[in-house]
């Protein structure tokens, strides 16, 4: 198995910056990316969504940002329902966004699933990142969302 390395990783930030550009015409700025040390926290505010990689490929990409920032993008969509739901919508919009980035990059060996809503919780342990795993922050219009990107390939 071979891990991606960190120069692969501009492929995700540079997906993730696409929606909130093509979403609301202001630029999301990545910030530098690192390694996850296994203690990155969250805010309990933060809304989740990740997906699912295979075939060729094992593991996942996340992301995660806070309601303010969720609902600001709502808010420049147009859209006038601000529940729970519709938060965890734009974080599966941004995360399947990235994912199809990923693929037209890494090729078509890799599967991605659906995105999936995280409960709110203040830990990534539950979501499958495991070493060499990274991070990458963005900040939009004053908030700050974060990218996770767990993914090695097996063939």
């Amino acid at each position: 198995m071979s891990r991606i390395k960190p120069d692969d990783i501009k492929v995700f930030s540079d997906a993730a910056g696409a929606f909130f550009y093509q979403t609301t015409g202001i630029a999301a700025s990545v910030r530098t990316a690192y390694m996850l040390d296994g203690k990155e926290r969250i805010d309990q505010n933060y809304y989740q969504s990740k997906i699912a990689l295979g075939g060729q490929f094992e593991g996942m990409v996340a992301f995660s940002a806070p309601r303010a920032l969720l609902t600001n993008i709502l808010l420049r969509m147009g859209e006038s329902d601000y529940s729970d739901a519709s938060h965890h919508d734009i974080t599966g919009e941004i995360a399947n966004q990235m994912s199809g980035y990923v693929r037209r990059y890494f090729g078509e060996g890799m599967d991605i699933s659906p995105p999936q809503a995280l409960a709110h919780t203040n830990t990534f342990a539950h979501i499958g990142i495991e070493e060499h795993s990274f991070v990458i922050p963005m900040l939009w219009d004053s908030y700050e969302a974060k990218l996770f990107v767990s993914i090695k390939k097996i063939a």
